[in-house]
């Protein structure tokens, strides 16, 4: 490479701050909440409670299945309480992912199978929480905003020639 190449090349641009967090179907939108943020918000919470209803019917012919099964009345019973407290959990462990983020070493991934099982508590609590803001966006937000801040702190406490400073006066 030339001399005169290397003076053409384009100097690497000043960083402009931190990126924010993209969120599953919005993107980056919800940050200054515009290329159809609100209307995504309706479609993620209809299409959510669209399918917890389909799910739900989906269980409730299964249990049909198995009343034609003639399987008794202990299984039957226990797997309608399987699937009321597996969706009650995976409400409860999506609900709080939307404003805080798991430990390292939490029962997240215990707890995998058991969310995957109670799925409807998922699809509801994402519901729920799209007539409020973008699932997990007050989260994402804070973070966000906590990262800007400091990167703004850092910048302005680089001002000024640091060769053009006086040395400090000795005591």
């Amino acid at each position: 490479m030339s001399d005169d190449q290397r003076d053409q090349t384009p100097a690497a641009p000043a960083p402009t701050g931190p990126e924010p967090e993209p969120i599953r179907f919005f993107g980056t939108t919800w940050v200054d909440h515009d290329g159809g943020y609100a209307l995504r918000r309706v479609a993620v919470g209809a299409g959510s409670i669209v399918t917890a209803v389909a799910a739900a019917v989906l269980l409730r012919l299964s249990y049909e299945g198995l009343e034609i099964g003639n399987v008794g009345p202990f299984l039957s019973i226990s797997v309608v309480v399987l699937f009321a407290i597996a969706s009650a959990i995976a409400f409860v462990k999506t609900w709080d992912s939307f404003s805080r983020r798991p430990a390292p070493s939490s029962d997240e991934a215990a707890l995998k199978g058991l969310k995957t099982i109670g799925f409807i508590g998922s699809l509801i609590a994402y519901f729920l929480r799209c007539f409020a803001e973008a699932p997990g966006e007050k989260l994402r937000r804070a973070e966000y905003e906590r990262a800007t801040a400091e990167f703004a702190r850092r910048r302005s406490t680089r001002t000024g020639n640091p060769a053009a400073r006086r040395p400090k006066r000795k005591k």
